[in-house]
């Protein structure tokens, strides 16, 4: 007896291990746990969500857990590789588009209320009777008002297959009744080339804002829009160009390279190198070229400029440019949502790859590198750029550099000598975006007589708009102060009227006045009047 008591304490230990053991099998095999088969390698994430699904404590939707998943997991890879809801995705699509079917109508929202800033000329709501100023109160008999109201809602709610109507309950000044108009949806052109004119008698200039689907017969028609004024210069202007189809900035290159010029390759772990080289077909190899670019200009615009800048075709002037050298692949699935995942990088001529540097799973610092460039100096010096690639040669063995960006010819820096913490403040709180849509909406019927840039403008400096605007920002809780005002006078009276030419004219009006006492633009004149537009 006592020796049987001696050895249960053993007995108990053994019992209770091979209890464990037994326990864990059974619940490892029956028990809906497959854990050996997650650690397996392949099927790890989807089993992962299995168990997720099968297991977890509280009823978990796995589709939305999947949704907000996979923007982290592709953020892990590359700062550009994204994922895109179904949602979006139309959205995302539309901005490379030629066009997209809608109201056809640039708005605001203030104070909980869709304004009508704009009305697209010959597009479906000016056809209908909207007007700029109109607010938008409700939508096929819906409320369209409230703190739920959003850009992304209004665009849900106002674009729609073409020839369907949309009923708009709108208010207008000096009506008390609601006034009701049925817009049947049309197909609206997205151009991405906004600006064309002459600078001076002989220097044409294009704005292209962005690469997409359209671009390049939009470019061939702005050329031989200046043909007709007999321009001899032309300047391309991609400052704050984000970017969109290579191919667009590929034909665009060719018309502006001799035969067999290499414009840019591509190549990746997966994606053999494909070059892309001109087909000595272009319209303008021998005009003098000058292409502007600034920190905001990305991925085609560099593909662009690099290509005439490697092959000392033409003088790039500004600053250096993002430094965006990575090629996204659409990719779909069956919900309607995609992906733009990274397969290749893409080289200039020289060989050099202009992706600036980052740190998989660190988006932040690549997104506040252009904070560090500005704060490091480099917008206003050209000895604060900072290259962290190698040297490159041209065609004619001029140094570029790789590892950041297109670093220009010419430098042009941005003139801060007037900035102070007032203008500051008035640029970065709205108030300025906000009291030039509440002054042309208050003068929609005078503001309208003027035709051109150089009228209102005339008009606007008799205002005395800089006094109008403080005394407007001051009653929205911006203090005034008198000394960093007269200090600032010119830059805020510049922005506010370039703004109130907007609402009232066009984008191209606003691109033209800003263009008058542009550096960027005055330096070009200049190096054109020197004969110096081909680099050394």
């Amino acid at each position: 007896m006592k020796s049987n008591n001696r050895f249960s304490p053993l007995w108990l230990a053994l019992s209770a291990v091979v209890g464990i053991f037994i326990g864990t099998f059974y619940a490892n095999h029956f028990g809906g746990n497959r854990l050996s088969i997650i650690n397996s390698g392949t099927n790890k994430l989807n089993n992962l969500l299995h168990i997720v699904d099968d297991q977890y404590v509280d009823t978990v939707d796995v589709a939305n857990l999947v949704e907000q998943a996979m923007p982290q997991l592709l953020s892990e890879l590359d700062p550009h590789s994204v994922y895109i809801s179904a949602k979006d995705k139309q959205m995302a699509e539309d901005d490379l588009r030629g066009s997209f079917s809608g109201v056809g109508i640039e708005f605001v929202i203030r104070k909980d209320t869709l304004r009508v800033q704009n009305v697209i000329k010959n597009g479906p709501s000016e056809r209908a009777g909207v007007l700029a100023g109109d607010k938008i109160v409700e939508v096929d008999d819906s409320a369209f008002v409230g703190k739920t109201l959003t850009n992304e809602e209004a665009m849900h709610r106002l674009k729609g297959p073409k020839d369907t109507k949309v009923k708009l309950g709108i208010v207008r000044r000096g009506e008390k009744d609601l006034h009701y108009i049925t817009v049947t949806r049309g197909e609206i052109p997205m151009k991405s080339v906004n600006a064309i004119y002459m600078l001076d008698e002989t220097t044409g200039y294009i704005r292209i804002k962005n690469f997409g689907e359209n671009t390049y017969p939009e470019m061939l028609i702005a050329l031989a829009q200046l043909s007709q004024d007999d321009f001899s210069n032309l300047v391309i202007d991609l400052r704050g160009n984000t970017g969109g189809y290579l191919g667009s900035a590929v034909q665009i290159a060719n018309e502006f390279l001799p035969k067999n010029k290499l414009i840019v390759y591509t190549e990746g772990r997966r994606s053999p190198r494909q070059e892309y080289r001109s087909d000595g077909r272009g319209s303008y190899q021998s005009m003098p070229l000058v292409v502007l670019i600034d920190e905001g200009s990305a991925s085609a615009s560099e593909i662009l400029a690099g290509a005439i800048q490697d092959n000392d075709r033409g003088t790039i002037i500004g600053r250096r440019s993002f430094g965006k050298g990575l090629v996204q692949q659409p990719i779909e699935f069956n919900d309607g949502s995609m992906m733009r995942l990274t397969i290749a990088r893409y080289y200039t001529p020289s060989g050099r790859c202009i992706q600036k540097p980052y740190v998989s799973g660190q988006d932040k610092d690549y997104e506040e590198d252009l904070l560090m460039r500005y704060q490091h100096g480099e917008f206003f010096s050209q000895d604060s750029i900072k290259h962290t690639g190698p040297e490159f040669k041209t065609g004619k063995g001029r140094i570029v550099y790789g590892g950041g960006g297109i670093t220009p010819d010419i430098f042009v820096g941005e003139d801060t000598t007037a900035y102070t913490s007032y203008y500051k403040e008035a640029t970065m709180s709205g108030l300025i975006l906000q009291y030039c849509y509440d002054y042309t909406d208050d003068n929609r019927d005078g503001l309208s007589a003027f035709g051109d840039v150089d009228a209102l403008e005339r008009y606007l400096k008799r205002q005395n708009i800089v006094e109008r605007f403080a005394t407007y920002a001051e009653k929205q809780g911006l203090k005034r102060r008198n000394l960093l005002i007269k200090r600032s006078y010119q830059l805020l009276e510049r922005f506010l009227c370039s703004r109130i030419i907007y609402n009232v004219l066009d984008e191209q009006a606003w691109i033209e006045y800003l263009n008058a006492d542009d550096p960027a633009i005055l330096r070009t004149l200049q190096l054109f009047k020197e004969g110096g537009a081909f680099p050394d």
